[in-house]
C-alpha cells in the first residue's frame, strides 16, 4: 500500500473513530447511576407548554420525585427559561409539578433565564453557590448525561448523573437519532471547551412562582 494511499485511508478513519469513541462514552455514561446520596438534584428543563412540563419533562421531573422520596436529595433544583408566547418558565411548571406531587415548597428551587443545557447548569451553579450545597445529582434523559455533567464539572459543580428510566425517547429509532445528536453537541462542546467561560450566572435565580 502506497504512502499517500495509506495516508487517505487515515484521513477517513481517523473521524470515525473519534465519532465511535464519542457515541460509546455518551451511551456507556447515560447508563451509569450514582447511586450515592446527595444533596440536591438538578433538573435540566425542556419544554413546558401552556404552564404545563411536555412529556419529556415531565419524565425527568417525576425521577426528581422518586429521589426526594427516597432520600437520596434534599432539595430539587429546576432550571429552564420562559419561551416565547408561554404563561411561566419551564422552571417554575416543573417545580409546581413537584409540588403538586407532594415535594415541599421549601426544598424546591429554580434557575429562569436559560435556554440551553449549557446556561440551565450556569444557573444552576448560582443557586448551588448562593445555597452552600455540595454533591448534586443531573436528572435527565440518558443520552444527555455525558454533555450535561461534563458542563456541571466544568462550571465547578461535584456532579453524578442520575438518568430517567422512563425516558420518553424510546425505540431505536429514536434513541438514534437522540445519540447522533448528542454526539455532534457534545463534540462541539468538546471543541469549544478550552475557551469556556466558568462562571455561574446569579441573575437567573428567580422564585419558584406561581405555585397554585
Amino acid at each position: 500500500m502506497s504512502r499517500g494511499l495509506r495516508a487517505a485511508l487515515l484521513l477517513v478513519l481517523l473521524p470515525l473513530l473519534v465519532v465511535a469513541m464519542l457515541a460509546a462514552n455518551i451511551w456507556w455514561f447515560g447508563h451509569r447511576d450514582d447511586n450515592a446520596p446527595a444533596d440536591a438534584a438538578i433538573i435540566l428543563g425542556a419544554a413546558a407548554w401552556n404552564g404545563r412540563p411536555s412529556p419529556v419533562f415531565r419524565e425527568r421531573i417525576r425521577h426528581a420525585v422518586s429521589l426526594y422520596e427516597a432520600g437520596r436529595v434534599e432539595l430539587l433544583i429546576f432550571t429552564g427559561g420562559q419561551a416565547p408566547g408561554e404563561p411561566l418558565a419551564e422552571s417554575v411548571a416543573g417545580a409546581r409539578y413537584a409540588i403538586h406531587h407532594g415535594v415541599p415548597a421549601t426544598d424546591v428551587l429554580c434557575e429562569q433565564a436559560s435556554a440551553d443545557t449549557l446556561n440551565n447548569l450556569r444557573g444552576a451553579a448560582a443557586i448551588v453557590e448562593s445555597e452552600a450545597i455540595g454533591r448534586v445529582l443531573v436528572v435527565s434523559d440518558p443520552l444527555h448525561l455525558r454533555r450535561a455533567v461534563t458542563m456541571a464539572r466544568d462550571l465547578g459543580l461535584d456532579a453524578h448523573p442520575s438518568p430517567t428510566a422512563t425516558s420518553r425517547f424510546q425505540g431505536m429509532r429514536a434513541k438514534s437519532d437522540f445519540l447522533w445528536a448528542e454526539v455532534r453537541q457534545y463534540g462541539g462542546y468538546l471543541l469549544q471547551r478550552p475557551f469556556l467561560d466558568p462562571s455561574a450566572n446569579p441573575s437567573a435565580i428567580g422564585p419558584c412562582e406561581p405555585l397554585d
